[in-house]
């Protein structure tokens, strides 16, 4: 911790008194002090062997410095802090120091003891491959596992085929109950899988129950318990992905929670790491917690954030499939995988499969020459099916869209095939209506709060029944577009 004592706004006794070494002790943390950082070396190299020497809680090392040290003008001032010294302040600080170099010049003694450092390197290289070949001599096949884990970084063979698959035959439940199924099925065939929830693993069914907890002193388990810590728990999933183990971690909460880490899902996906977002409980269907609980600009606004692809899967096979394109997109591309699952029960679709989901979007109930598209993601894809039932006499295609990246990506030919332009389409999310006309004419959404209710009751009066999306649906296709239900008849 560079303790200078300057901010950009200028000294920190403006606005901050807190004694950040006694913070962390309060965390359990060692806390060690460097009194002096500008000019005592050995100081911080002694105090970062001692850290190296606990081994039973993490350092915060509090190194006392003064910001710009040696600038004539500018040391110890906010000048120094977010700004270059300029031409001049530098050489003034060259000459105060004594440092004789130019700019970008670097002295030999420098490539000397990086050089030196090189060379303990290759020591200590030839001395892990000697460890790493007894260990593969006397732990054979927990050395193959390591092989493929850590050094290939390759999936296990046939772990896809680990994943629940139905049909429309088979009893419908929650998204949220469908990724407990594929969590558990992957977690016992990949011994890679490691995760947890902020405090909410039973509500959002992410406990792997073929292992234990990882904890202080027993660190055999990969169940994570991370507390009520949503950025905390990003912050570790992304540091766990980035550390280039072959680990692949997931972290979970509601999805109105993901706000709380935000800063971490965005990181995630700038810095290419390859976190899994599990988060349950994705619309106003949450019901009685009511609108703080409730996400209604949530996903959308997630979807704006490049690099990282938001699944909402809409029955078993989907999830399946966002399950399969995630550890994929973890494993081996090292990027970021957001989900949205639901609380309520959901039924299983025709025509879903893991296949389906992994181009982002595809027809549920199709038909040549559809008079009209409805577009559905998650728990809004039945409702455009049973609205369809209910338009008979019209040809009515219905499309389940769980990831419009992936549909973004997939060719031209298949994306004008499946939404063909001159069709009237309408979508249906539980969601603010935002970023919809890239897909659709028009929209059925939510562009208010929602209510505390029971979940059905908040689905039905904000407009997210059959016959309100017939009418809406009538309206498409008769030419109106933009927003045709904004959930406002929910407030009255």
């Amino acid at each position: 911790y560079d303790d200078n004592g300057i901010t950009i706004d200028g000294h920190t006794d403006l606005s901050f008194t807190e004694d950040v070494g006694k913070r962390y002790e309060a965390y359990g943390w060692q806390v060690l002090t460097v009194a002096d950082g500008n000019t005592d070396v050995d100081a911080i190299r002694k105090a970062i062997k001692e850290a190296k020497a606990c081994k039973n809680k993490p350092t915060l090392i509090k190194v006392k410095t003064i910001i710009g040290y040696g600038s004539p003008n500018k040391a110890d001032s906010h000048d120094a802090h977010g700004a270059p010294l300029g031409k001049d302040e530098a050489q003034l600080t060259r000459d105060q120091l004594g440092w004789k170099y130019g700019e970008f010049e670097v002295p030999q003694s420098v490539y000397d003891v990086f050089r030196a450092h090189a060379a303990e390197g290759a020591k200590k290289q030839v001395a892990w491959n000697a460890l790493w070949s007894e260990y593969q001599q006397k732990q054979p096949e927990l050395a193959k596992q390591f092989q493929r884990i850590a050094v290939d970084k390759k999936l296990p063979e046939g772990w896809v085929d680990a994943l629940p698959k139905c049909t429309p035959d088979d009893k419908g439940k929650a998204t949220r109950l469908w990724s407990q199924d594929c969590l558990n099925a992957l977690a016992n065939v990949m011994p890679e899988l490691v995760g947890g929830s902020a405090d909410l693993a039973p509500s959002n069914m992410t406990l792997m129950k073929c292992t234990g907890d990882f904890l202080k002193e027993s660190y055999e388990g990969r169940n994570f318990r991370f507390g009520i810590r949503e950025f905390g728990m990003g912050a570790v999933c992304n540091a766990i992905s980035l550390h280039k183990t072959g680990l692949v971690p997931y972290c979970a909460t509601f999805t109105i929670f993901s706000d709380y880490m935000r800063n971490a899902i965005r990181l995630s996906a700038l810095a290419q790491a390859g976190t899994i977002f599990v988060t349950t409980h994705d619309s106003i269907a949450v019901g009685e917690d009511g609108p703080t609980h409730q996400p209604i600009e949530t996903i959308p606004s997630l979807r704006m954030i490049p690099d990282l692809t938001v699944m909402r899967p809409a029955d078993c096979n989907e999830t399946s499939g966002a399950y399969k394109f995630a550890v994929e997109n973890s494993k081996l591309r090292s990027m970021p995988t957001f989900m949205a699952l639901t609380r309520q029960a959901l039924p299983n679709l025709p025509n879903s499969s893991i296949e389906n989901t992994e181009k982002g979007a595809y027809a549920v109930i199709d038909c040549d020459s559809p008079e009209l598209i409805l577009i559905g993601t998650g728990s809004e894809v039945s409702l455009c099916w049973d609205a369809a039932k209910q338009m008979s006499g019209k040809k009515v295609r219905v499309v389940s869209m769980p990831c419009w990246e992936l549909f973004r990506a997939q060719p031209a030919s298949y994306k004008d095939a499946l939404l063909p332009k001159g069709v009237p389409k309408l979508s249906v999310e539980a969601a603010v209506t935002m970023g919809w006309d890239e897909w659709a004419d028009a929209f059925v959404g939510i562009n208010v709060f929602g209510a505390s209710a029971p979940g059905n009751t908040c689905m039905d009066k904000f407009g997210f029944n059959v016959p309100n999306v017939v009418a809406c649906a009538e309206k498409c296709m008769k030419g109106e577009k933009g927003v045709l239900s904004d959930g406002s008849q929910g407030k009255h």
